[in-house]
């Protein structure tokens, strides 16, 4: 549903650019008009970097987006969070054109039971 609206890092960085804020609004604006749906907010990185310390860092990330999200209206209890540090690559090429794609957060809309 979001796969257009991935938010990307700098290296070693969680910081949502300003960049990248617009994908966040459309997501928030999204939820806002679907008040029942949740999100998930998967944080990644690229593969430099110990296992432990991508994990943290893919958390770091998602929390970042996720507390964006909360400043532009959206209630806390809607969106969750999790890291996949550096095991689900988008590109699993081994330069900085691949590393860029890698570090990220995506959003995965979570629908209410029917």
């Amino acid at each position: 549903h979001f796969a257009g609206q991935t938010v990307y890092f700098e290296f070693d960085s969680a910081v949502v650019r300003t960049a990248q804020q617009g994908r966040c609004n459309a997501v928030a604006d999204d939820l806002k008009a679907k008040p029942e749906t949740k999100l998930m907010i998967d944080g990644h990185c690229d593969e430099r970097g110990t296992e432990e310390y991508n994990r943290a860092l893919g958390e770091r990330r998602a929390l970042a987006v996720r507390e964006y999200l909360i400043k532009y209206g959206i209630a806390p209890e809607r969106v969750f969070t999790r890291s996949y540090g550096e095991d689900r690559p988008a590109d699993p090429g081994h330069s900085e054109d691949a590393w860029s794609k890698n570090r990220r957060a995506e959003f995965i809309l979570l629908n209410p039971p029917k």
